[in-house]
């Protein structure tokens, strides 16, 4: 205790001192005092940052945007700053009064880049990050947010094969990123880590920061491997006493395009095809002209601390499919408050989405190509030779009780497109709720606290409904309907320390250490029945007969798994001309084995702007960087590490009592691995940022090589041998999730573009090129332990006849995606194949399904009040599987049920008379240059007070493709998508029967904003 009272008493004199020495000083000194306004608005401007120049010593503007002072004698300048406006400095001299006006620096919003937990300026990154602005957002009709990036960034692809409204674009960051977890970016939604890209509307986004190394991703640890994306929406106005209505409201117009050339009915039935005697163009009767429509409306203010945004935003896309529908509607409010002289800043964030998804059968698209040419649509008009009127009288009976009046036939894989359309529904309704709330406060000049809090609440619900006279499905089960619901919540919570100074002379200094927590629960419930008296549609199950058997469901599951985190990252600036980071995330999951919950991810990167220390000659930036990051990935399912059970058959205890001693037996589904760990991303990267001319041509370069350790992978085991992840143990079924594989993969990125080029005569063009190169991922082993998988054999081609000939072999030391098969020698006289192997031991490596590399030409023009913006991209280096021509171009004898394709690649010089098989023959180059989207606009000169903008323009998307391919789409496929629920990584580059056509868009839009 005595010595505790010591310690007291020397502080409080030592505080004492310090009272009287302040004191002393500042009776030194004399009291200044001013008023700081917005240069071009005259309001006050609260919470600009007033330091006497080379010191700490400061000050902020109260609400009113005044100031007072103390200065000392030899205080010189004053320094006067303020987020988003140009810094300025005043001498003191024997001035007392400072009136003040500050400019609003377009350039210094710009630059500030968002990152982990945080805003960097852009100078001192030293990983790899792209940002893109609105201004530089594809222009058109894009229901899903991450299509406006499409081609914008080097390294990121973003790729939607077909032209489905209800299809998600599909999003690879620096290519392949695993076998079975996730390969699609991060999303941080404002600050919402994970959030639903759902929860936001394209309209409402201001930017996106990418973050694509392992060393700028490893502060979100585990999440960050297949990369980060992060968005940030609109928000209200800074400035006091503004508002302002807009109002984006456009229609666009879309029609198929690229239709796979076939037999007329003529040319069928020459072929040897049956004749119904009939001429119908099937792709006629189920594609239309979709008009669509999108509005957006959005009210934006300030007044006095408090900024606010809300908008409402409504998109509907009929497919040019008929029967295929996406509407949305997304509501967003961003309310924004300064309190304490804006010490402390509170932020609120809602959004709600709710989107209405009609489907088809998607296998309607194929036989719309392939069916029958000669067949009419209905019975009634089928008339064949020789029937008396008897004969039609029952046939049309049994067709109109059966199959609804539609021309059905008993043939294998034969159903009428019309009637698949009419006769089967199917529909989804997302709902996403996301809010947030983010409050920060600074303790001093130089330490800032943080929390925030977030729930992302997403549902699903989608129904299945097949007609009691659906000749596919329901025809032999008197109708059958079901329902799916899913849920996911996922729950956020994080607070974070910011300390920023001056440590040393030109050595600045910034320190983020946080902590955070995140819930995930998720909820699924399955439900279908059959047997119905008569249609019901989905929403009355339990009018099927029968609960079990085929086209039957009835199950349910749960999971909630926690992820725990703790974070640090150092910044310095030497004299902004050398730039060092360090980060490091601990994180604790408890999805993994009990042996390997916790994670260590660190970061490191650095670099340094030669022209702060040579003289560049042309370059006003020249940035060396290099950058060292780890990342993790999380499994595909919390549960892996565990011995999960299902449920087995229903099994009757007392066979005198069936129905009252019935329990449904328990099944195991895999075993437990109690040593599963996460998937772990090393990535090394050496970049150079630069600019010339003063900033004329800006631009970076990144050079990246990328490992993959501990992949996780469900493998086959023997049942009854010992389980050698738990020791003691057996395998009880017969498979396993275990960290088996790795992967190295690496690539070169490049963007420069060049600011307002002066072609004259008023006209200004700003180009801006990307581009990538792949070093396909290479799988350097297949195995752990005794397991050992030399290949992983993925793709069958399909029915009829190609069902167990897989055609993407994945071998240990070899490329993921590669094809593997007989090449075609030539053709017999008679169209017969002669082909290089006959069985798999002979068959070669034919090439692979992954680009090579990619590109984007964006381009802007200004001409007055006149705008022209388009986007030219491309992809190459990949071959795609044509299943079109690998089922349906052969002239044999059992192909002619079908109609037959007849693109510019189909051999017609002999035809080819063999049953279909898969070779190099059915396998296409997928380069392509295609005209993305391009857009003109007008703004109209306003004279009135309250019309501050009005403008209009219009566009057109998919203008025209240049490519090799003869399919519906060249896209790059990153994995295949044999059905709905089905996406292997594994399988890429196959184009399937079931691709929804691609359709050209049209748009004419109108823009207004009032003050």
């Amino acid at each position: 205790m005595r010595n505790y009272l010591q310690k007291l008493k020397a502080l409080s004199l030592i505080t004492l001192l310090m009272v009287f020495s302040m004191a002393a000083a500042f009776a030194q000194g004399r009291e200044i005092s001013g008023t700081v306004l917005d240069a071009t608005l005259k309001d006050p401007l609260p919470g600009v940052t007033v330091l006497i120049k080379g010191t700490t010593r400061g000050t902020t503007t109260d609400l009113d945007g005044r100031f007072r002072l103390t200065v000392q004698p030899g205080d010189q300048v004053l320094v006067f700053s303020f987020v988003g406006f140009t810094t300025q400095e005043f001498a003191i001299g024997n001035q007392s009064t400072f009136n003040v006006e500050l400019q609003e620096d377009i350039q210094s919003l710009q630059e500030a880049v968002v990152i982990g937990y945080g805003t960097q300026d852009k100078k001192e990154i030293t990983s790899a990050v792209a940002s893109v602005g609105a201004e530089q957002f594809n222009r058109g009709n894009f229901p899903n947010p991450t299509q406006l990036l499409q081609g914008k960034v080097a390294g990121l692809s973003v790729t939607r094969p077909g032209g489905n409204p209800n299809a998600a674009p599909t999003l690879r960051l620096r290519g392949i990123s695993s076998f079975g977890a996730t390969q699609s970016p991060l999303i941080v939604l404002d600050g919402v880590i994970g959030a639903s890209i759902d929860a936001v509307d394209p309209n409402d986004i201001e930017s996106f920061d990418v973050l694509k190394d392992a060393s700028a991703a490893a502060i979100y640890g585990t999440r960050g491997a297949a990369g980060v994306i992060l968005i940030t929406t609109k928000k209200g106005a800074t400035k006091k006493g503004i508002s302002s209505v807009t109002i984006n409201s456009f229609g666009s117009a879309e029609q198929a395009t690229n239709l796979i050339p076939v037999l007329s009915a003529r040319e069928f039935v020459e072929r040897g095809g049956v004749d119904f005697g009939h001429n119908t163009n099937w792709r006629d009767e189920i594609l239309q002209t979709a008009y669509n429509g999108t509005v957006n409306a959005s009210v934006t203010g300030g007044f006095e601390n408090t900024s606010f945004l809300a908008s409402v935003n409504y998109r509907n896309n009929d497919g040019v499919v008929i029967g295929t529908n996406r509407e949305t509607l997304n509501t967003r409010f961003n309310l924004n408050h300064g309190a304490l002289n804006n010490r402390l800043r509170m932020n609120l964030n809602l959004a709600f989405t709710n989107t209405d998804g009609t489907n088809v059968n998607e296998e309607a698209v194929r036989y719309a190509t392939i069916y029958n040419p000669t067949a009419p649509i209905f019975e009634r008009d089928f008339n064949p030779a020789g029937e008396t009127a008897a004969q039609r009288e029952a046939r049309l009976t049994n067709a109109n009780r059966n199959f609804g009046g539609y021309f059905q036939r008993s043939l294998f894989d034969f159903f009428n497109p019309v009637a698949l359309i009419n006769q089967q529904r199917f529909t989804d309704n997302f709902q996403n709720a996301l809010y947030s709330y983010r409050l920060e406060f600074d303790l001093t000049d130089k330490i800032t606290i943080a929390s925030q809090f977030s729930q992302d609440r997403w549902t699903r619900k989608n129904t299945s409904f097949f007609s009691r006279q659906d000749f596919q499905t329901g025809f032999g089960r008197f109708g059958q309907a079901g329902q799916n619901v899913e849920s996911r919540n996922t729950t956020v919570w994080n607070g974070t320390v910011r300390f920023e100074d001056e440590i040393a002379d030109r050595l600045n200094f910034t320190f983020l250490l946080g902590g955070e927590t995140q819930i995930f629960e998720e909820s699924r419930l399955w439900a279908a029945s059959t047997r119905f008296l008569f249609d019901q549609g989905p929403n009355n199950l339990g009018a099927g007969g029968l609960r079990f058997g085929p086209g039957t469901d009835l199950r349910s599951e749960a999971q909630r798994s926690v992820l725990n985190s703790l974070f640090g990252r150092a910044n310095f600036n030497y004299n902004n001309t050398y730039f060092f980071s360090a980060s490091l995330r601990a994180e604790t999951f408890s999805g993994f084995g009990r042996e390997n919950q916790t994670g260590l991810f660190p970061a490191l990167s650095a670099g340094a702007d030669f022209t702060q220390i040579f003289d560049m000659g042309i370059f006003n930036q020249f940035k060396p960087r290099a950058s060292f990051g780890v990342v993790g990935q999380l499994p595909p399912s919390p549960t892996l590490a565990l011995g999960v059970f299902g449920n087995g058959n229903r099994i009757p205890l007392n066979p005198d009592d069936p129905v009252n001693s019935v329990f449904v037996g328990i099944n195991q589904l895999s075993n437990p691995n109690p040593q599963l760990k996460w998937e772990t991303t090393r990535e090394f990267t050496v970049g150079l940022d630069f600019g010339l001319w003063n900033g004329k041509v800006t631009g970076q370069m990144d050079y990246y090589r990328r490992r993959i350790a501990d992949l996780i992978f469900n493998v086959e085991v023997p049942i009854g041998a010992p389980n050698e992840f738990f020791p003691g143990n057996f395998y009880t079924a017969p498979t396993i999730w275990a960290n088996l594989a790795d992967l190295t993969s690496g690539g070169f990125e490049f963007l420069t573009s060049v600011n307002n080029i002066n072609l004259g005569n008023g006209i200004n063009w700003t180009p801006s090129l990307n581009f990538t190169i792949y070093q396909r991922a290479r799988i350097g082993n297949i195995g752990v332990g005794s397991i050992g998988l030399p290949e992983i054999r993925r793709a069958t081609p399909g029915a009829p006849g190609q069902n167990n000939n897989p055609i993407v072999w994945n071998k240990e030391g070899q490329r993921v995606g590669d094809f593997w098969g007989p090449r075609l020698l030539g053709l017999t006289e008679g169209g017969e194949y002669i082909l290089s192997g006959e069985n798999p031991d002979e068959f070669e490596r034919l090439g692979n399904g992954l680009p090579t590399g990619d590109f984007g030409f964006s381009n802007s023009f200004t001409y007055g009040n006149w705008d022209l913006n388009f986007l030219a991209r491309g992809s190459f280096g990949h071959l795609i599987y044509n299943s079109f021509r690998g089922f349906y171009e052969n002239a044999d004898g059992a192909s002619n049920t079908w109609n037959s394709v007849l693109t510019r690649n189909t051999p017609t010089n002999p035809l080819v008379t063999s049953t279909p098989t898969f070779s190099d023959l059915y396998l296409e180059r997928g380069d392509f240059i295609r005209l993305d989207n391009l857009q003109i606009g007008y703004n109209f000169p306003t004279r009135s007070a309250n019309l501050n903008n009005l403008r209009v323009y219009g566009g057109v998307q998919n203008l025209f493709t240049i490519t090799q391919f003869s399919g519906v789409d060249p896209e790059v496929r990153w994995e295949d998508t044999p059905d709905a629920f089905t996406r292997d990584p594994l399988a890429p580059g196959l184009e399937r029967r079931n691709t929804y056509f691609l359709p050209r868009i049209w748009t004419m839009g109108l823009t207004l904003t009032f003050k």
